[in-house]
């Protein structure tokens, strides 16, 4: 008997591991002969723990189980009070695309057999037979752009890289995952690592890299120890070695460290604070080096587009969004975790048929794309699609694609003040808009709370110098959010002045 218990962060916070210990205390006692397997989560959160049982028909799920639905496994599965069926055959799985997450969920994170019975490796295998030019182009031809925030195309930053002369060059994975409502590079680390190497080791290939580095924020312990293991298993497997070799290494939880040269900073020992731009990282980066910096779900985003082509990859999406994204619902939702699908579906789509609308059964107020630093779009811009262009062009961004949904009872001034807050309690300190203008944001949003309707226009042009002034994306994109919510739920700040008055 064959029973799949999630290692997921998310399972395993929801006792997934006394699970484990529970069913094969079970199984001894009823004298039958189980193996456990812990997988990656398949993302439906709202089910996890999530048990899979293996069967002639395909893998039967049951969830979200408790200790007591475990004798249960041993039975009818069919009357099984947490079945829910063939996994596969989920509403939520069907609707997918998955390309990057294909095997998240599937198979052993820790068997690189079971990876490579899965299409592992086919990627970096077709890489090995191509010059870096052709690696670099069939990855820019793919139409990928980084799926950490800023969508910049990522075959540009490889052939920056690649073409750049130099002794020593790295890539580095940006693991610092530290928006709100984002879990798909803790997500796809823990139940995929491999694919993250391979998309790595590839880079290697393209750039003339011969070393790389994760870095992975404390929070994630699980994280951080799969990805140790499968780099030790992989290094053994001949799959890592003296062509390209990479290392974990974990950071201190500095939000301002996602920023690719905090993050760089830190990775040098230094104080994680943002470098002024020239230089580039990708001609001075780690060590004053060439260095690609790329988010998780990119580099792991690249097996597949190698080993089925750019065209395949291409193929799905809109306009210059193309491929897929792995959108992360969260916030007062339904159904919230991890649905990847091609660019497109419009922010109604997501929000009211994927995440069936609010958990609280009240109407959706506002949706925050983007993490904390992303706009607040209300209902009436539902129809907008989800590509980079799209929510641009409505002043809001997608940034790692995770979305927090809220219900008619938030109140957007207190949010707006939230954001600001954040801004000044992150702040690295490097550029005066970021450091005082959050500090001051906060003030003069406590002036509008207080029903002082002469500190708007003081707000308003705060915003906009913090915007132009600072020099990475936690000052710049503050505004965002608090701008959003002036804009599109005016009656939130006029409530505050009726209060006063």
């Amino acid at each position: 008997m064959k029973i799949y218990v999630p290692l997921d962060s998310a399972a395993v916070a929801l006792g997934a591991d006394a699970l484990v210990t529970a069913i094969t205390s079970e199984a001894a006692r009823r004298g039958v002969a189980v193996e456990v397997v812990r997988n990656g989560s398949r993302g439906m959160i709202w089910l996890e723990p999530l048990v899979e049982v293996a069967s002639a028909a395909g893998r039967l799920g049951f969830g979200p189980m408790t200790l007591a639905d475990v004798p249960g496994l041993f039975g009818d599965l069919t009357t099984h009070p947490k079945a829910i069926g063939l996994v596969e055959d989920h509403p939520w799985m069907r609707g997918q695309t998955r390309l990057t997450f294909a095997r998240v969920g599937v198979v052993d994170p820790l068997s690189l057999d079971d990876y490579r019975a899965h299409g592992g490796l086919v990627g970096l295998d077709r890489a090995k037979s191509m010059t870096k030019a052709q690696i670099v182009t069939e990855v820019t031809d793919s139409g990928l752009r980084g799926r950490g925030g800023a969508g910049f195309p990522t075959g540009i930053k490889w052939r920056t890289v690649s073409e750049a002369a130099a002794d020593q060059k790295y890539i580095v994975c940006n693991a610092d995952e530290g928006d709100s409502a984002t879990f798909a590079d803790r997500m796809l680390m823990e139940g995929d690592p491999f694919t993250l190497i391979e998309g790595m080791a590839i880079a290697g290939l393209a750039c003339g890299a011969t070393k790389g580095y994760v870095y992975i924020r404390s929070e994630y312990p699980v994280a951080i120890r799969v990805m140790s293991q499968a780099v030790t298993i992989a290094r053994a497997a001949g799959v890592l070695g003296a062509a390209f070799d990479m290392e974990i290494r974990v950071g201190a939880g500095a939000y301002v460290c996602g920023e690719e040269t905090s993050l760089l900073n830190s990775l040098e020992g230094k104080r994680g604070v943002v470098r002024a731009k020239p230089p580039l990282p990708a001609l001075q980066g780690f060590m004053g080096r060439p260095t690609v910096v790329n988010n998780v779900i990119s580099l792991a985003s690249v097996p597949v587009i190698m080993a089925k082509g750019a065209q395949h990859y291409r193929d799905f999406g809109l306009g210059r969004s193309r491929g897929t994204i792995p959108l992360q619902i969260a916030g007062n939702v339904k159904h919230g975790g991890l649905y990847e699908c091609a660019f497109g579906l419009t922010l109604g789509q997501i929000v009211n048929d994927i995440g069936g609308g609010t958990a609280s059964g009240r109407p959706v107020k506002a949706v925050q794309v983007g993490g904390p630093l992303g706009a607040w779009f209300p209902p009436s811009l539902f129809d907008t699609p989800f590509g980079y262009e799209e929510f641009a062009g409505k002043d809001g961004l997608i940034g790692h694609a995770g979305l927090t949904i809220a219900d008619d009872t938030i109140d957007m001034l207190t949010m707006a003040r939230f954001a600001m807050e954040f801004c000044a309690i992150e702040s690295c300190g490097k550029c005066t808009p970021c450091r005082i203008g959050s500090t001051r944001g906060v003030e003069t949003l406590d002036r509008l709370a207080r029903g002082d309707s002469s500190a708007m226009p003081i707000l308003t042009d705060l915003c906009n110098t913090m915007k132009l002034g600072s020099l990475c994306a936690l000052g710049g994109f503050t505004p965002y959010p608090v701008m959003s919510a002036i804009t599109h739920f005016p009656d939130d700040f006029a409530r505050a002045k009726e209060a006063a008055e």
